[in-house]
């Protein structure tokens, strides 16, 4: 039996999904993305002892991995991929942006680096966008991938970005609909996970989607291959 989690950031803290053998398990709040690391990590030991199968992978909707210089090529393909839908996707500007304290300094780093500036909205991420960072270098860390939600439903539909936005009920239902031709039946009750907004609710479950076929080797990287930090790890949007 095959676990896996998609991890979506919310006003709680993180939103996850967990999937065993690609259907729909549980649907949880979590305050820290690491404390669902360090969970899954010691049920994979625990498993492992009984010869089971523990959590293979988590899907996270948040940038892993940053350059030294640059724009990553993920966050540029993944724009192309999604064409009327590429405003889903916020360029990640180098790692020293990021270390900022405030958001001027930031922008200032930003087009020092890069020539360009950096949108509040990009920068709104940066606790979320640190906090995942930094458990890339925790044990198990490698279980961590990043994935993007609207790449993951537009390979759900077969190749078709989605045009009804994900806050409207149209755009809900699609995409709940398309989670559950894959087997992701979301149920109506969510238990305290309710009470998040339900787009992050299919974010999440888009993540896990994604996490189920980075566990089964079908899963498919912008860019191809990935792109590699100054630690050699990858840099990479899965779906």
């Amino acid at each position: 039996m095959v676990t896996v989690y998609g991890a979506d950031a919310c006003p709680a803290g993180w939103l996850a999904v967990g999937l065993r053998d690609g259907r729909f398990a549980q649907v949880r709040l979590i305050t820290t993305l690491r404390s669902l690391l360090v969970e899954a990590e010691a049920e994979t030991e625990t498993e492992a002892a009984t010869e089971a199968d523990g959590v293979a992978v988590i899907a996270v909707d948040m940038p892993l991995g940053l350059l030294d210089s640059g724009w990553r090529r993920a966050d540029r393909e993944a724009a192309a991929l999604l064409g009327p839908r590429r405003g889903s996707v916020f360029p990640v500007p180098p790692g020293a942006v990021w270390q900022e304290a405030e958001y001027d300094g930031a922008r200032r780093r930003c087009r020092e680096l890069t020539g360009a500036g950096l949108s509040r909205q990009t920068w709104a991420l940066a606790p979320k966008l640190r906090e995942a960072n930094a458990c890339i270098a925790e044990p198990g860390g490698d279980r961590l991938f990043e994935a993007h939600p609207e790449v993951s439903f537009r390979a759900l539909a077969g190749g078709t970005p989605l045009l009804a936005r994900k806050k409207s009920w149209a755009g809900q239902m699609a995409r709940r609909s398309l989670l559950a031709a894959a087997g992701i039946v979301l149920p109506d009750d969510l238990g305290d996970a309710g009470s998040s907004p339900p787009d992050d609710v299919l974010d999440a479950a888009a993540a896990a989607w994604t996490a189920h076929r980075i566990a089964r080797g079908r899963a498919h990287s912008l860019p191809d291959p990935p792109e590699h930090d100054a630690d050699g790890r990858p840099i990479a949007i899965w779906y």
